[in-house]
């Protein structure tokens, strides 16, 4: 097993496009990169712990590589967006991939360049490679919120949803 993070805003809205696939053991929200221990959510949204909200994602890469779920990380995100997400803004939704290995870090960097040379975009990728730290797990009911809270997930994805088809097509 190996694990991944990834911050792209809103973790309710990180979990559901990596809990589909083959190979996924499991998909967890919490908070990484900051400086306090075991922060809460309110914590983190006051802005004052410097953690991100993300998903770790703990998988089986003979089933599914971490290669894959860059790919479809850089799908879930605005790239360019280093302030936030969509409706979501703020230090606490800034876009990251948190490498555990150096082999992590060069397979995200690479993909990186790649993005930025697809001209897909006509701004920079600014998303942070930065090293993994510290993950602590979200509180109980932002786990699996959108099985759990399918109508209140439905308005938070909507926005994010309508940015992933303007841009991912093709």
């Amino acid at each position: 097993m190996e694990k991944a993070i990834f911050a792209g805003g809103c973790f309710w809205c990180m979990v559901q496009p990596f809990d589909q696939y083959p190979g996924i053991v499991s998909v967890t929200s919490g908070y990484t990169g900051g400086t306090t221990t075991s922060p809460t959510y309110e914590e983190v949204c006051s802005g004052t712990t410097g953690h991100t909200e993300a998903v770790e994602i703990v998988f089986e890469p003979e089933k599914i590589s971490y290669e894959s779920l860059l790919s479809i990380y850089w799908q879930q995100t605005d790239p360019t967006d280093a302030l936030g997400q969509f409706q979501d803004r703020g230090s606490s939704y800034r876009p990251v991939i948190f490498y555990h290995s150096e082999t992590q870090k060069l397979a995200a960097l690479k993909s990186k360049q790649m993005l930025n040379e697809s001209g897909r975009f006509s701004n920079e990728i600014v998303t942070s490679i930065e090293p993994a730290s510290e993950f602590y797990p979200a509180e109980e009911y932002h786990q699996m919120f959108y099985k759990n809270n399918p109508s209140r997930f439905d308005l938070s994805h909507q926005r994010r949803q309508t940015f992933i088809n303007d841009n991912w097509k093709g």
